[in-house]
């Protein structure tokens, strides 16, 4: 089910894009042959007018295809008649070809201002941290941020002299400066410090990435059935304060040592309506290699719901901020400072919007979002075979009243194609090391 409903949400977003094509070339007079979801063999085929709409079996893509969309330089408008050719595409003037190509991705950049104030009228959920001061409950062993010197309690004020408000602004300050050195200021008990982090891998997933975690208390929050957790009689909302005489102050502390634990047999020290009680139990080993006892951490959220204009305003400041940092992602991976490691393709994408899918309408509209932002902006990078490609020759040939030559076209075309089939490639070996060689 969650794959199915990954493709359902990205279906709705190559519609949404295809659209933009479709409307404005209805607009400009355009004759539409197919508005077709999916490429491949057909699924689905209905005749409306002059215009067959298409469902078709690989759902990565849709496309709209115009008459004369070949281009009439090529000669392959010479057998329309006066009137076909009156509504090719070919034949529209430069200014309505270059509209008709860019209202795809375009319809993606303004998809989310329609969506996520929905989203804040129906309620947000967060978790109550990304509110406060960002100060770090528990550093991942062996991270960058643990070898850099950051110690758990430290509160993070400043990041290359940007001041850090909370979680939220910090690991916004983060993802702006992936690929620069990382200079801290924290606060701890014995003063101010500064801790300097080489930041290699992009830090695209903010402060997690480097290994920095707010605190989280062992508190259990769910139960697993058939797992040695339930089996042992642990309950939601008991606080576990040690595991075999070892302290647990944190949820990452317990996941460390039940790992260590390597399947042996354990003792929880846990409290429990002001009472403490001792639970023995056994880790079981997960087909991932996890040795896990089938509990979830409490999390702490907090639900806002907003008015009509609020929500407006909301949703069009998440939207310029998800543009911005989508904008720095391309622009640091172009220039080397993140890994294309963080490219992902559409397995990713279809598993992100399933995941989303299982949660809420907030949920989903938010990833549905974020996701048509990247879409759009994708589209609108100038490489052959794109949109963005196109809408480069169209103002090419609008600036100097005339059309790049047809073998400089060809040329150009090649080399965006090469450039596509090996971002794919790319994408989709990324996809393929999350699913069978992440740890």
């Amino acid at each position: 089910m969650t794959m199915i409903a990954g493709i359902v949400m990205l279906g709705i977003l190559v519609f949404v894009h295809e659209l933009g094509h479709y409307c404005v070339a209805r607009l400009a007079g355009v004759k539409i042959l197919k508005f077709s979801l999916g490429f491949g063999p057909k699924l689905i085929s209905k005749t409306w007018g002059e215009t067959e709409y298409l469902v078709c079996a690989i759902p990565l893509g849709g496309y709209v295809q115009m008459l004369g969309e070949g281009g009439g330089e090529q000669g392959e408008d010479a057998e329309l008649t006066a009137a076909e050719r009156e509504r090719s595409f070919s034949d529209k003037s430069v200014a309505r070809r270059l509209a008709i190509v860019a209202a795809g991705p375009l319809m993606n950049l303004m998809l989310p201002f329609l969506i996520l104030p929905i989203s804040f009228m129906v309620g947000v959920e967060f978790p109550a941290y990304v509110d406060q001061p960002a100060c770090i409950g528990y550093v991942v062993p062996g991270s960058e941020a643990a070898n850099a010197g950051f110690s758990a309690g430290d509160c993070l004020q400043t990041l290359n002299g940007e001041s850090l408000a909370d979680w939220t602004g910090a690991n916004k300050a983060l993802i702006n400066n992936a690929g620069d050195e990382l200079k801290f200021t924290v606060v701890r008990q014995a003063g101010f410090a500064e801790v300097v982090l080489s930041d290699d891998n992009g830090s695209l997933e903010g402060l997690q990435a480097i290994g920095l975690l707010p605190l989280q208390p062992a508190v259990v929050g769910s139960l697993m059935p058939d797992m040695p957790a339930a089996a042992a009689g642990l309950q939601a909302g008991d606080q576990i304060l040690e595991l075999s005489g070892m302290p647990i102050s944190s949820w990452y502390d317990l996941k460390h040592l039940i790992q260590q634990s390597e399947g042996k047999s354990v003792d929880l020290l846990v409290k429990r309506a002001g009472s403490e009680l001792t639970l023995p139990l056994q880790p079981k080993l997960h087909e991932s290699g996890a040795w896990l006892i089938g509990i979830g951490p409490e999390q702490e959220t907090v639900r806002k719901k907003f008015g009509l204009f609020a929500a407006f305003r909301e949703g069009a400041e998440r939207t310029i901020e998800l543009i911005d940092l989508t904008l720095v992602f391309v622009q640091k991976l172009f220039t080397g400072s993140v890994s294309a490691k963080n490219i992902g393709g559409p397995i990713t994408v279809v598993q992100v919007a399933g995941q989303a899918a299982q949660a809420n309408v907030s949920a989903v509209l938010s990833v549905l979002a974020f996701i048509s932002i990247q879409l759009g902006i994708l589209n609108l990078l100038p490489i052959p075979i794109l949109d963005g490609g196109h809408i480069l020759f169209y103002t090419f040939e609008l600036v100097f009243r005339k059309p790049l030559s047809i073998r400089a076209r060809e040329i150009l075309q090649q080399i965006g194609l090469a450039l596509l089939l090996m971002l794919m490639v790319l994408a989709f070996y990324n996809d393929l090391a999350r699913i069978f060689w992440s740890s």
